[in-house]
């Protein structure tokens, strides 16, 4: 009978560990992945590394003063709006790390506090 209590305690142990290590580790791998995942997505949509990278070019390879002038402009405003688009998606991922994160010392919190 001394074997199955220290058996049990030796498994709920093993099993509290193994769900903090999936909660914390597995799942925020997964989160960031996500996360990249979708900052690749915008990236295809918005193009903020290459709208970076061709700035100072001329829109559409029009070499004028005015084509410069409004290439200098729209990819100024693409990249204004890329920008805190990233910062949007950078900041909704943020909470839901910083949630994930809390379910679990705030169930542990309220069941203490409720006994």
């Amino acid at each position: 009978m001394h074997f199955a209590f220290i058996y049990i305690l030796h498994r709920s142990v093993f099993r509290l560990t193994d769900f903090f290590r999936h909660w914390y580790m597995d799942a925020s791998r997964a989160l960031f992945h996500s996360f990249l995942s979708a900052l690749e997505a915008a990236d295809s949509r918005i193009a903020f590394r290459v709208t970076l990278r061709h700035f100072f070019e001329p829109l559409y390879q029009d070499y004028s003063v005015v084509g410069r002038a409004l290439g200098l402009v729209f990819r100024s405003a693409r990249t204004l709006i890329g920008a805190v688009w990233y910062v949007v998606i950078t900041a909704v991922y943020a909470l839901i790390f910083a949630a994930w994160y809390a379910v679990p010392a705030a169930l542990l919190f309220y069941a203490i506090k409720g006994l």
